[in-house]
């Protein structure tokens, strides 16, 4: 065995699924980063701009809300998270990092949110499922990721894509 080849890392698990039956939009990331599955938290590291954008469009301060308070904010307005894939094997946090992902179970969506009208997949990773998605029937669009690492989008034109989705579904 060569000594220069890393062993593969554990395999990761993700979140569970923030959707009820009331959930009308549902935002899926690809998979926690590493400071969200330390915290067990979507979006936990804080230079995400999931949160802020959110905070900008509601015109309340999540960033600064406990954990349970921004689920709740999401919850009263009817929308959700979750990520495309359950489990995968990655080094560090970067979606670009991501080995043998296993996807969730996203056709159990249309019996845990049966008023979904929509899926905003958070960033290129999360969008590479769209043929999943797609076969719920909902709207189905690919959003800037919000993450960091997407350096190339001001927060200013990710608020933009953001709202008009946002706007479509009556969120914002």
């Amino acid at each position: 065995m060569n000594p220069l080849v890393a062993n593969p890392p554990e395999p990761l698990r993700g979140l569970p699924p923030v959707v009820d039956p009331d959930t009308r939009v549902i935002v899926l990331g690809s998979f926690p980063g590493a400071a969200s599955l330390r915290a067990a938290e979507y979006y936990g590291n804080p230079r995400n701009h999931f949160w802020p954008l959110l905070s900008t469009l509601w015109g309340i301060d999540l960033a600064r809300a406990s954990y349970a308070d921004r689920l709740a904010a999401l919850r009263t307005r009817g929308l959700g998270l979750w990520d495309v894939y359950a489990s995968c094997r990655r080094k560090g946090s970067l979606d670009s990092a991501i080995e043998q992902p296993e996807l969730n179970d996203l056709a159990s969506l249309a019996r845990r949110a049966p008023r979904l009208e929509a899926i905003g997949h958070n960033g290129g990773e999360s969008a590479r499922a769209m043929r999943h998605s797609a076969g719920l029937g909902v709207h189905v669009v690919r959003l800037p990721s919000t993450s960091p690492a997407n350096a190339s989008w001001t927060f200013e034109r990710k608020l933009a894509a953001w709202r008009a989705f946002f706007h479509a579904h009556g969120l914002a």
